[in-house]
């Protein structure tokens, strides 16, 4: 007797929740132009650094015996490589029951936290979930009771580098999850982030409202600044959260890395003896200064559409890390 029949069936679990929502949900989700959220870890990670943890979770259905079918947890979570870095990342899965708590199956995402907390490592999470429901209330028998569940959240953004990708449409305790961060991006077209969404707008209000006029980058990037940073599509997002890391130390017991200066700490740019004009009615762009004054291409801009006077950013002077810019 051994126990191939038992692997057998854990392999063929793995691969059952590697299907996510199946291939008609999943169709549905790409034919909104977005990605899924196995295609943004691997986007976002060192190419084959992703180790899950917790892909056997879900609900299983079995004939006699035999499994024969498995919805899985509607998040993916575990342990990727950013530049060579460990980094820990928690990412919805809109493509089940869209992302909510009724899809739920174990605490991935305290997973996460406790472990980013525990091994100091940097946090980033993929938003693109709708949160809790009416019928999680109706399972449950009751609503949800006050609880102070946030508190490692907050003392994590003490510790180490905190980053929120809003990837689609976001609402419940995921939107809170977005600000509880130190960075975040929103995607132009095919993310919003609303507390609630039109539905409830409409049964507290009586006011008829779409999801792009609640929460879209309109709303949330260039007016309420609840969101840093806009990306032009999800690869862009990711592309900024990778940047945005790469200037910061993995924790505050850490030092921010130093890359290979690839700028001629010599070079001069003639041009800046006359970047500032003489007579101070004039303008002058101070992006182009500090694009000449910083290593090139280095000059990382967060908050671009808030406080259109001052400019934020991180930036590297002969390839040395985060120094802050305002």
């Amino acid at each position: 007797m051994t126990w191939q029949a038992e692997i057998d069936e854990l392999h063929l679990r793995a691969d059952m929740a590697r299907q996510m929502g199946g291939p008609e949900s999943v169709a549905f989700h790409k034919g909104r132009g977005k990605l899924t959220v196995r295609e943004r870890l691997d986007i976002l990670a060192d190419p084959g650094t992703f180790a899950e943890t917790g892909v056997l979770a879900g609900k299983a259905t079995y004939e006699g015996r035999e499994l024969e079918a498995l919805t899985p947890a509607n998040s993916v979570t575990g342990v990727v490589k950013i530049d060579g870095r460990k980094v820990i990342v928690h990412g919805g899965d809109f493509t089940i029951r869209g992302g909510s708590a009724d899809g739920s199956v174990a605490d991935k995402s305290g997973w996460a936290v406790k472990q980013a907390y525990s091994l100091k490592l940097p946090f980033i999470r993929l938003l693109d979930a709708t949160g809790g429901s009416v019928r999680t209330f109706e399972s449950m028998g009751r609503t949800y009771l006050p609880a102070n569940d946030r508190v490692l959240d907050t003392e994590l953004l003490q510790m180490v580098p905190c980053v929120s990708a809003v990837m689609g449409s976001v609402a419940g305790l995921p939107a809170v999850q977005a600000a509880m961060c130190h960075f975040n991006v929103m995607v132009k077209g095919t993310s919003q982030l609303f507390v609630a969404g039109p539905p409830v707008v409409k049964a507290g209000l009586g006011i008829e409202i779409s999801k792009e006029d609640l929460g879209n980058e309109d709303i949330q990037v260039r007016t309420s600044g609840v969101v840093a940073n806009l990306a032009v599509d999800e690869a862009d997002a990711l592309r900024q959260v990778r940047q945005f890391l790469s200037y910061l130390p993995r924790s505050v017991f850490h030092t921010a890395p130093v890359m290979p200066a690839t700028d001629d700490p010599d070079r001069a740019d003639d041009w800046l003896k006359d970047a500032i004009p003489r007579d101070r009615r004039k303008i002058y762009d101070p992006r182009k200064i500090l694009s000449c004054v910083m290593d090139q291409g280095s000059v990382f801009e967060i908050g671009r559409w808030q406080g259109g006077s001052v400019i934020t950013a991180l930036a590297r002077p002969n390839g040395f890390g985060a120094r802050p810019l305002t």
